[in-house]
């Protein structure tokens, strides 16, 4: 199962860094290899912010699978911000064919 996630920044902060640090660590902790992950800084799209009712900073959508989940912060709570994006407890299992 593939996982698709935008986070939603805003510049150069530290909390935007924060907020992808964390977000990849939990990726790379929970779904390894079965995801991507888009970044979006709204002061250089902010149409795309608008577009997406963003009204905060940062927020990590999880797209796929459905249904969608949304997480306002730098996620810094990994536990909290995993239970909340609705990803598994163990990591996702590689698997094979193609």
């Amino acid at each position: 199962m593939r996982y698709r996630f935008c986070l939603y920044i805003t510049g150069e902060t530290g909390r935007s860094r924060r907020a992808v640090d964390n977000l990849r660590t939990l990726c790379d902790e929970r779904v390894p290899g079965h995801y991507e992950l888009l970044i979006v800084d709204v002061l250089v799209s902010p149409d795309l912010a608008e577009e997406n009712r963003i009204i905060a900073t940062p927020t990590a959508i999880k797209l796929v699978p459905p249904p969608e989940r949304r997480v306002i912060g730098d996620l810094s709570d990994l536990g909290l911000a995993a239970s909340a994006l609705d990803l598994p407890d163990a990591p996702v299992a590689m698997q094979g064919g193609g």
